[in-house]
């Protein structure tokens, strides 16, 4: 039987490295080694390990099935042994508890800012490390450990987590000044989808939910553009170059009626919910669970 605690971490860095790049010299020279150590290192855990992790080639490696696998929980491995370095380092430094929060757009740009600053105000020897992503994206970094706590749109499949809601917000035509529907109070989306559309890139929960309303409607949207963030559509917009649907919340105060217009978006499907989940709230570490409950009720403490 195999000791496989004779695995350390630079042995399997270079086993990403090599897996990554498919050159033994290349990974060599990343993780600072002579090509010969790395070679013999990489020998090392072919033996450790009992599996063929690399063919060698004349012009590089060949990963194997084995080594595919290995690399990938050697990269979890190392992602947690950085985590519990920061994580020493932060106790150190007198912090109680670091925690990782994966969040969508809407929620990172409407909500979170003073939400987080209300929660650290009230928990300051706690550190935060919040990433932004896509609702799916978000979904997924919770369910393989990379983020203790999401949040994302209502419209995605959540598979399997616990799930409260955390905010709800409206959504909004947005249209400059000139367009022929900133003259209107409410429009439904039937009525919008004669026009071009600028709209979030492909994989946006936003962008799914826009295009089956359309479709629920009978028609079809018409994406002219395509761009990474609520910003860029809305400097769109001002463009001229068509008109796109946002939360209210997400429009820059001063750009509203000096030149974008917000029409109401009368629909049902336009009222949305923001869920945040976590895999099993029972086994959360106190300062992840003091989080969580904080973020479930935040909008019955302080309204939308």
């Amino acid at each position: 039987m195999h000791n496989l605690l004779q695995l350390d971490l630079l042995s399997l860095r270079l086993l990403v490295l090599a897996a990554d790049s498919e050159n033994l010299t290349k990974a060599a020279e990343q993780a600072h080694l002579t090509l010969s150590a790395a070679s013999k290192r990489l020998a090392e855990l072919e033996r450790v390990t009992g599996c063929t992790l690399f063919i060698r080639l004349p012009r590089g490696l060949q990963i194997t099935p084995a080594g595919h696998g290995l690399a990938q929980h050697a990269r979890h491995m190392l992602d947690n042994a950085q985590r519990l370095a920061h994580d020493a380092t932060d106790f150190a430094s007198g912090v109680r508890g670091h925690l990782r929060l994966f969040a969508n757009t809407s929620a990172v740009i409407q909500f979170l800012p003073q939400d987080l600053a209300d929660f650290l105000g009230r928990n300051p020897a706690v550190r935060i490390s919040l990433e932004e992503a896509l609702s799916d994206m978000t979904i997924e970094a919770v369910q393989d450990g990379k983020a203790d706590i999401g949040i994302f749109a209502d419209n995605v499949p959540t598979g399997g987590l616990q799930v409260r809601p955390y905010r709800q917000d409206r959504l909004v035509v947005l249209a400059p000044l000139e367009h022929p529907l900133a003259q209107r109070e409410s429009v439904s989306l039937a009525d919008t989808l004669e026009y071009d559309f600028i709209a979030l890139n492909q994989g946006s929960s936003l962008l799914d939910r826009i295009r089956h309303a359309a479709a629920s409607a009978g028609g079809l949207l018409k994406v002219r553009i395509q761009v990474s963030s609520f910003d860029g559509i809305c400097r769109m917009i001002e463009a001229g170059l068509g008109i796109g649907i946002l939360p209210l919340g997400s429009v820059r105060p001063e750009v509203l009626q000096s030149r974008l217009q917000a029409i109401h978006l009368r629909d049902a499907w336009a009222s949305r919910t923001l869920n945040v989940g976590v895999v099993d709230a029972t086994r959360l570490s106190p300062e992840a669970a003091n989080l969580f409950h904080y973020l479930t009720t935040v909008q019955t403490q302080h309204g939308p």
